[in-house]
């Protein structure tokens, strides 16, 4: 909203609307909780009293031109959507090609057995190392480094688990922090620090280059990544 808007608004009305936008967002935290809602259904309320004050507030101050300045802000809303989250098109269609839940939408290209390319990249790396803490440790570290190549840190639980599983039986201890060491290195490497298309929405909305941010992001993760393997066997 453009800055001249609020100078239209008296002090009092000001005061009054910030009251009213934090009452809506604490009454939309009350809905989900009592109502359970989560992923698009929270998302689409949220969102709904984020476009109800975002009304509100241009009426108010704009007063016959409100509507013209509501479509404007949408738009300009939209345009800056795109401009974020274009580049992360063609680097999503890469990856859930190789999804797991689309592999009967792409039978021709993957097979049936297949769990998705990035975790069965995982699957074979599991399938060529020992049996012990030492290597168990690494190869979690590994598996769930790989599982974050797609940009998100959780989608490897499902297959740290089940890896961390059988370590830990062949070790006979340590299936809790071989899969918790396996989850952090996922979201570690995928949730938002080492993969650049992980970190577009943060480094867009910072005004910085999320190539670079990666850059940066890469040592300390590593050494964090180390250090944390290196506990983890002595855990087990």
């Amino acid at each position: 909203m453009e800055k001249s808007d609020s100078y239209l608004l008296s002090h009092s009305t000001k005061k009054l609307l910030a009251l009213l936008i934090l009452l809506l967002y604490l009454a939309d935290i009350i809905v989900m909780y009592f109502a359970k809602l989560q992923g698009g259904d929270a998302t689409a309320l949220i969102g709904g009293t984020s476009v109800f004050i975002l009304i509100l507030i241009t009426m108010l101050s704009n007063k016959n031109k409100g509507m013209e300045k509501i479509m404007s802000y949408m738009i300009e809303g939209l345009q800056f959507g795109f401009k974020i989250f274009g580049p992360v098109i063609p680097i999503a269609a890469f990856f859930y090609l190789g999804d797991s839940a689309l592999i009967s939408v792409f039978g021709e290209v993957l097979p049936q057995a297949s769990h998705g390319l990035v975790n069965d990249l995982g699957i074979a790396l599991s399938n060529l190392v020992p049996l012990n803490a030492t290597v168990g440790a690494i190869t979690l570290t590994s598996v769930g480094a790989i599982t974050g190549l797609d940009g998100s840190g959780f989608s490897g639980i499902s297959l740290v688990g089940p890896i961390a599983k059988l370590f830990a039986t062949s070790i006979g201890a340590g299936v809790a922090t071989l899969t918790a060491l396996g989850q952090v290195a996922a979201i570690w490497v995928g949730g938002g620090t080492l993969i650049p298309w992980a970190v577009i929405p943060a480094a867009a909305i910072c005004g910085v280059d999320p190539f670079e941010l990666a850059r940066r992001n890469l040592k300390p993760v590593l050494i964090g990544l180390l250090v944390t393997t290196i506990v983890a066997i002595f855990l087990i």
